[in-house]
């Protein structure tokens, strides 16, 4: 039976691209970077099936070249890549991989927690410059995090897990979401819903977790910063454009806040000079997901979102809808 063209904009990990070679004509990057605009034109032309990333613009363009298009499958939980209007338009499915990557995001989520608060890298650095001179009762001191409050914002998947962690440091745990949840799961996470006023200005660590929309776009701006305690600590492994990043080194600058922990930023892979010498700011490379198992969990749900489309059904992850006729 003659396979479906699949186009692949980056190399996955190795038990992923077997099983992708096993079961679809695989046409892929070779190179190690993001694909430009005209590579992504070209590759698309031809195939059923795109796996892009969150990094590539799958935009009206790129979707009207492709004559043959049934499914951009996300390798990402975000998919403001994509234009999902020009897909649905087309009969195009869009999918992401959602849930998979939760455990390994809201565990580097706990780690910039406690980078940030205790001075991690810094005294890491320290230690490997060979300037360490000994133990010193004033060298590196943070702040604690057990007992303290921490604020979420996005109480989601990735917000729950975290929380649960939270509870392990005894902390006192607001969060602010578009709907608030269960008086049960409230209790199950000992969390408390509060305005998003409220959580800035009592939280001594806020923690960013929600998809990146028009609405979540620069959330936390100026006047969100200024509203935070000059000893908080903002956290975001979420979408690095829900930051003003611009207000954020200001902020920094001038000590309204006490330090931030960066996993995200607003256009990748460029990272503002200010903000990359700040010793106050740990600055990590886009790695929420970047588990072993994580990634290959997430390469196995993109290819069921393909092979379900490429076969007429609806993909178990499609975030959009489409005009077409679908097999039950």
């Amino acid at each position: 039976m003659k396979k479906h063209a699949v186009f692949l904009t980056r190399s996955l990990p190795d038990r992923v691209m077997a099983k992708l070679r096993e079961s679809f004509t695989l046409r892929v990057n070779r190179h190690d970077r993001p694909l430009t605009k005209s590579e992504i034109l070209r590759g698309v032309r031809e195939a059923g099936g795109l796996i892009a990333m969150l990094s590539d613009s799958i935009d009206r363009e790129v979707i009207q070249t492709a004559p043959h298009l049934k499914v951009i499958a996300n390798y990402a939980v975000g998919f403001n890549n994509v234009d999902c209007v020009a897909a649905s338009e087309r009969g195009i499915w869009v999918t992401n991989t959602p849930g998979v990557l939760t455990e390994a995001t809201a565990d580097l989520t706990f780690g910039l927690i406690l980078s940030v608060a205790r001075r991690l890298a810094e005294a890491e650095e320290t230690v490997r410059s060979g300037t360490w001179t000994g133990w010193s009762p004033t060298q590196f001191v943070g702040a604690d995090v057990y007992g303290k409050t921490l604020g979420i914002i996005g109480m989601g998947r990735i917000g729950q897990a975290v929380a649960r962690r939270a509870q392990g440091f005894s902390m006192r745990l607001l969060y602010y979401n578009r709907h608030p949840l269960s008086a049960d799961d409230e209790r199950r996470l000992s969390a408390r819903f509060s305005p998003l006023s409220e959580l800035l200005s009592q939280a001594d660590f806020i923690s960013l977790h929600l998809p990146l929309t028009r609405e979540s776009h620069h959330l936390i701006d100026e006047k969100a910063l200024c509203t935070m305690q000059p000893t908080a600590f903002l956290i975001n492994t979420s979408r690095g454009a829900i930051v003003d990043e611009k207000a954020l080194i200001r902020a920094l600058y001038q000590r309204k806040i006490a330090g931030a922990g960066l996993d995200v930023y607003e256009a990748e892979p460029s990272i503002p000079r200010r903000l990359m010498k700040m010793k106050q700011v740990v600055l990590l490379p886009h790695i929420g997901s970047a588990s072993a198992e994580a990634r290959v969990r997430m390469g196995m749900m993109v290819i069921e979102n393909l092979m379900a489309a490429l076969a007429e059904k609806r993909p178990p992850n499609a975030v959009n809808d489409v005009m077409r006729t679908i097999v039950s």
